[in-house]
């Protein structure tokens, strides 16, 4: 008998072409003691040998992880789509404080806090004024639980609200809801220029006035505020367009300048605890006066009062009837003046500002109004909302510096609610701080003409006003520099996306890199904003625009949650549709309460620009009457998906549930549509069909009845969706016709469910059943749809039960990510809920397997997908003398059903003798959780035998040193005998002659499942990759094939073979 390293080295010579595809060219290494060259490209190893034939299409799991390591090359940057622009420096890793939290905080705080809260305040009351500042609060918390899930559910570059609702709720909402936003960071730049100027004339320099006395005329102060606004805007966007250095460097001066105003502010109501008398004020009777020093604040005839309300010795009524007050402005937090501050103030325009709402004291009654201050806009509380609300905005400032940040995903969470909280409590407070420390005749006086045209803020302050004044007016300035340079940077992002084609012109750069053309539209948009002159009209308007930004980030946030996409997975747990729905309430609330004239303009507005990209936009990738309407809908919607594949990110399993009929045209295993319920949780397309062999005028009853108890069956396992029932003369290509042909338009399906041949070893069946099978994954994969291979499928949970446990996914080559996104489908549902992933890789001799496990944590990471990671190192061991054993018993059994024409019953005789004979002292494992329902006695079968226990494993791999030999030739001769001439035409050990490769797929097989069996043996599923079939399409090929996989798979309970369909469906990003 010739021995096996002489049967192995005559294989080498026999099958050239397969020792050529896995020696090394031109080196030959010294043969194993097989006969096996022990040499072998990176392509070729023999332990991932099994699937050496997709290494081109399905790289190795640690050829795909080195190549994402350096996860900044995975976003585009500039110079991608502007060759113009020059190349960015590497960006610096920003931490939450530096990079999302200060910056939130200089954006929040703004001019309105300094010039307007106090007014808000004495006219809205304590109470309603807290509630005001509250709704506002509120509404960008919402907003920020909603950014929050957008911006950790994936890598997200620079473009803040834009680039998220764009890649939410797609291209028309993205221009839509960016063009929105555009515009309100320019109203504010606006906004932010009159506010600066308004502090500089009315309470830095008044001197400098071109039209006259503002104090008596306040069409004259406007005239001045647009003036020096333009002036102010002219420096500023030239400072923009020559230095953005100076831009980003002065925000830290800003920034500087609000937290020290803010503190000041805090210093001076406490070291005014019982007040002062620096800010007095002059009251005729109930009404507050102007233009008048304190000194003449009597009604001495000769006085300058007496001459201004007696003209020609005729006095004012009111005058007559009531007397002269000097009141303290500032009484201090122990006078109580908190209580008289509780009360709204609210008056219409050109009423005077009195104590109380007698209209004795409010109305000017056709009288002149000498120095009475009156309102110069009628105020309420959703008017006052309007106003206040510009100083809740900013909190995008921290998403549109994603691209900046070490952990993004980590830091914008945080960071953004954080600055919300910290600013939310600093104007809760100082709504009762003001009320409880200042007159509220003084809180009222918007421009603090009765105590000489101060800001009542800064006289309120410590250590002096200065610090208030010089203060505000750098943070605001720095506010504006800050909008005037990310608005055209928006609205150039925009133009480059080409989705508005008249913005086109504004995607080009300047040879320095800067959005030139955008900015000067920046500009003149702006100037327009300072034009209205009024930061009481600019306030409500660019409220409006930033309401329905935030409003559209809430309800992208909801749908996307509502939806279950599964792709939705944000790191940032904290978030609830119903949090995001308030939100969006609250955001059309506002709008609406505010300013319903100006709510219009927005909404119309951004329907325009929605219809206009629907209709004009260039394509971008990123559901009776009512019968009739749904019926429209479903057409619609259908036309829609058929306008191109779906993008990585919307991709979910669209499931075709191959299911096998029994006899009584039941489904032979019912859990597999209960696997497909649980695989869709309730959402998607699922398809269940089924063929039947023969024509169809004989059995279309049959198919009918088929047809119905599928439904049933459906309906039993709460599956959503279709089923249909094929007869054709030949099942498998009826399968085929059915994976090719299922589905309408964009519905359908991508995802293939085939049960595993349990009986495919049987030798009595004409066609074997493997076959089958196996032409059914060919047709899967040239249709590039993903398949499931469900394999021990009885033992798979009802969609009733509940699992506890580890499903563990083995990731061998890259498939597109399946392996990665079926387990966390799986995990939606309440059967598998309760489990945890856990993900092993396999690593070679030439990986370096620390580097590998951290950047497999990192990729999960940026998935969003939690799970334990484990590299498993495998070494190049030798092939072992049982592996080659276990080759030779499936070649011994393919060379004799090949050689030998016997009948029925010799086969399975024959066969039964084979493994009778070679295995009778190996332990088998039950077949009982492998057999298929009402499935014939196991001796129909003639399975391989499993893998031996592990001291016989151990005992086979030290007697490789010593050489495997046959079983003695007197056994052989004994089983001879007892089996008759059957076992005389026998083929034996020594005429078999296995070739390399299959030695080395099988030699995969066995290492692998070594290793899957020892760490996931008591897991409760254990997913894995498929292996491509066979290209040979002999039958001994395809009979291997199936023989590999039952060792990959032997000593496994529940195990899901997973093959991609070409594509990724799983993406860092959001």
């Amino acid at each position: 008998m010739a021995s096996e390293k002489e049967k192995m080295a005559a294989a080498e010579t026999k099958s050239p072409s397969n020792k050529s595809n896995c020696a090394s060219p031109g080196k030959k290494g010294d043969p194993d003691e097989h006969g096996l060259p022990t040499d072998k490209n990176k392509g070729c190893d023999t332990n991932l040998y099994l699937y050496h034939e997709e290494i081109e299409d399905r790289p190795r799991a640690a050829t795909f992880l080195s190549s994402l390591a350096d996860y900044a090359n995975t976003i585009p940057t500039a110079s991608a789509a502007d060759p113009d622009a020059p190349k960015p420096a590497p960006p610096a890793r920003m931490g939450t404080l530096i990079g999302v939290y200060l910056p939130c905080i200089q954006n929040i705080f703004g001019v309105i806090l300094f010039i307007r809260l106090t007014w808000v305040v004495g006219t809205a009351g304590a109470i309603q004024g807290f509630l005001i500042v509250l709704t506002c609060c509120c509404t960008t918390m919402l907003t920020a639980i909603s950014m929050s899930a957008i911006a950790t559910n994936g890598v997200v570059p620079a473009g803040g609200s834009y680039f998220m609702i764009g890649r939410s709720l797609g291209p028309e909402c993205g221009g839509a809801v960016g063009m929105l936003f555009y515009t309100g960071t320019t109203l504010a730049a606006a906004m932010y220029i009159v506010g600066a100027v308004e502090i500089v004339l009315t309470y830095m320099a008044p001197w400098i006035s071109i039209f006259g006395d503002f104090t008596k005329d306040p069409e004259a102060m406007y005239n001045n505020f647009r003036v020096y606004g333009t002036g102010l805007l002219l420096i500023m966007g030239m400072v923009v367009f020559v230095g953005v250095k100076f831009v980003n460097k002065f925000a830290t001066v800003a920034l500087a300048c609000v937290i020290l105003s803010i503190t000041a502010v805090y210093a001076g109501i406490f070291v005014n605890f019982y007040g002062n008398d620096s800010l007095q004020m002059c009251v005729l009777g109930r009404r507050l006066l102007k233009d008048i020093h304190i000194s003449n604040c009597t009604k001495d005839p000769k006085g300058e009062l007496h001459a201004m309300f007696c003209p020609d010795k005729i006095c004012d009524p009111y005058y007559e009837a009531h007397n002269i007050s000097i009141v303290q402005g500032i009484k201090g937090l122990a006078s109580g003046v908190f209580f008289d501050n509780l009360q709204d103030s609210f008056i219409q325009e050109g009423q005077y500002i009195a104590y109380g709402k007698e209209p004795d004291d409010i109305e000017q009654m056709e009288r002149p109004t000498h120095n009475q201050i009156y309102a110069d806009i009628t105020t309420t509380f959703t008017i006052l909302i309007g106003i206040f609300f510009p100083s809740v905005t900013g909190i995008m400032a921290g998403s549109n510096r994603s691209g900046d940040l070490a952990d993004a995903q980590k830091s914008i969470p945080i960071g953004t609610i954080c600055a919300i909280l910290t600013t939310s409590t600093v104007y809760l407070s100082c709504v009762l701080l003001f009320a409880g420390t200042v007159d509220n005749l003084l809180l009222r006086d918007k421009f603090g003409q009765s105590i000489g045209g101060k800001l009542v803020v800064a006289n309120m302050a410590w250590p002096n006003q200065w610090v208030i004044l010089i203060g505000s007016f750098l943070s605001t300035l720095g506010a504006g520099l800050q909008s005037l340079t990310g608005a055209p940077r928006l609205l150039q992002a925009i133009a480059k996306d080409e989705i508005i084609p008249f913005l086109a012109p504004f995607a080009v750069s300047s040879k320095r890199g800067e959005p030139t053309r955008a900015l000067l539209l920046t500009m003149a948009i702006c100037q327009c904003g300072i034009l209205l002159g009024n930061v009481d009209i600019l306030a409500p308007l660019l409220s409006m625009f930033f309401l329905m930004c935030y409003g559209f980030v809430n309800l992208a946030c909801a749908l996307q949650t509502l939806l279950k996409t599964p792709n939705w997975r944000p790191r940032f747990k904290y978030y609830h549709w119903s949090l995001s729905l308030a939100g969006l309430t609250l955001c059309i609330s506002i709008m609406f309460m505010t300013s319903w004239f100006y709510a219009l303009i927005a909404i119309g507005m951004a329907g325009l620009i929605y219809k206009y990209i629907e209709y004009r936009g260039a394509e971008k990738e990123w559901g009776d009457g009512l019968r009739g309407l749904a019926l429209s809908a479903a057409r619609y919607s259908l036309l829609r998906l058929e306008e191109g594949p779906p993008h990585t990110k919307n991709w979910r399993p669209q499931v075709l549930v191959l299911a096998k009929l029994n006899p009584d045209l039941m489904p032979t295993y019912r859990k597999m549509l209960a696997f497909a319920n649980q695989l869709k949780a309730g959402k998607g397309l699922t398809v269940c069909v089924s063929v039947l062999g023969g024509e169809f005028p004989k059995r279309a009853g049959e198919a009918s009845t088929a047809r119905q108890n599928l439904r049933k069956c459906m309906d039993d396992e709460k599956v959503k969706g279709f089923v249909d029932v094929l007869v054709s003369p030949n099942v498998p290509d009826g399968l085929s016709h059915l994976v090719q042909t299922t589905g309408l338009g964009g519905l359908k399906p991508n995802t293939v469910i085939v049960g595993w041949p349990y009986g495919w070893r049987r030798a009595e069946e004409p066609e074997p059943r493997h076959r089958g099978f196996l032409h059914t994954v060919r047709a899967v994969a040239s249709a590039r749809m993903a398949l499931l291979v469900p394999k021990g499928i009885n033992f798979y949970p009802d969609s009733t039960e509940k699992v506890s446990g580890n499903i563990d996914i083995w990731w061998i080559v890259h498939d597109g990510g399946m392996l990665m996104l079926l387990p966390f489908l799986l995990k939606q549902h309440r059967t598998w809920k309760n489990c945890k992933m856990r993900i092993f890789t396999v690593a070679q001799m030439e990986d370096n397997s620390i580097q590998m496990k951290k950047d497999l944590k990192m990729f999960l990471y940026q998935l969003r997908i939690e799970a334990e990671v484990e590299v498993v190192e495998m070494t190049d061991s030798d092939i072992s003398a049982y592996t080659y054993e276990r080759t030779l018993m499936m070649e011994q059994r393919n060379q004799m059903l090949r050689e030998l024409r016997l009948n029925k019953r010799e086969t399975m005789g024959m066969v039964q003798a084979i493994v009778d004979h070679h295995h009778a002292d190996v332990k088998t494992a039950s077949k009982v959780r492998f057999a298929e329902p009402n499935a014939p006695p196991a001796y129909s079968e003639a399975p391989s035998p499993p893998l031996a226990d592990n001291e016989e494993k151990e005992r086979d791999d030290k007697s490789q040193c010593e050489g495997a030999n046959s079983p003695p030739p007197e056994d052989k001769h004994n089983d001879a005998t007892a089996n008759g001439d059957a076992v005389n035409a026998m083929p034996t050990m020594s005429d078999i002659t296995p070739d390399e490769g299959t030695v080395r797929r099988m030699h995969t097989a066995v290492k692998l499942n070594e290793v899957i069996v020892a760490r996931s043996h008591d897991s409760q599923l254990v997913i894995l990759n498929l292996p491509g079939p066979p290209r040979d399409t002999s039958v001994e090929r395809e009979s291997n094939y199936m023989e590999f996989l039952e060792v990959l798979t032997e000593g496994l309970e529940k195990v899901l073979m997973v093959r991609g369909g070409g594509r990724e469906v799983i993406t860092i990003y959001s």
